[in-house]
């Protein structure tokens, strides 16, 4: 089996992946799954795709992701994952579409305005 390389993006992250078939090692920037993902939460959502269609431990997974937070990193590899089950097998788009797995977030933090302390927050107003 040759190597899937695929993308996903949540919020500012972008997350490049490298699936190919192994015993299950999930790299994420040259270190391990564990090591950049400390919190268990998004160990999960990372593992959620996999664990879903049983293929849990099936394929080696290398990753490059960049930019964001960590919960965006987690989700834009999670989605990247996905679409590369997709491509190994048509039978698992069903389940991975119904948990919302393949669609895109495309929501990003609105941009700050002139005039104004946030996107939308104006300054305390003083009567006097």
């Amino acid at each position: 089996m040759e190597v899937i390389n695929k993308i996903g993006r949540r919020k500012e992250s972008v997350a490049r992946i490298y699936l190919k078939a192994g015993n299950g090692n999930i790299t994420v920037n040259k270190r391990a799954l564990e090591t950049y993902f400390p919190f268990e939460l998004h160990q999960i959502v990372v593992k959620q795709p996999l664990a879903l269609v049983n293929e849990d431990g099936a394929y080696d997974i290398s990753i490059n992701v960049d930019g964001g937070g960590i919960s965006g990193q987690a989700e834009a590899i999670r989605m990247a994952i996905s679409r590369a089950l997709c491509d190994i097998n048509e039978e698992h788009r069903t389940p991975l579409k119904k948990e919302g797995f393949l669609t895109r977030d495309s929501r990003m933090v609105e941009r700050k305005k002139a005039g104004r302390r946030k996107a939308r927050r104006r300054f305390q107003f003083s009567k006097r």
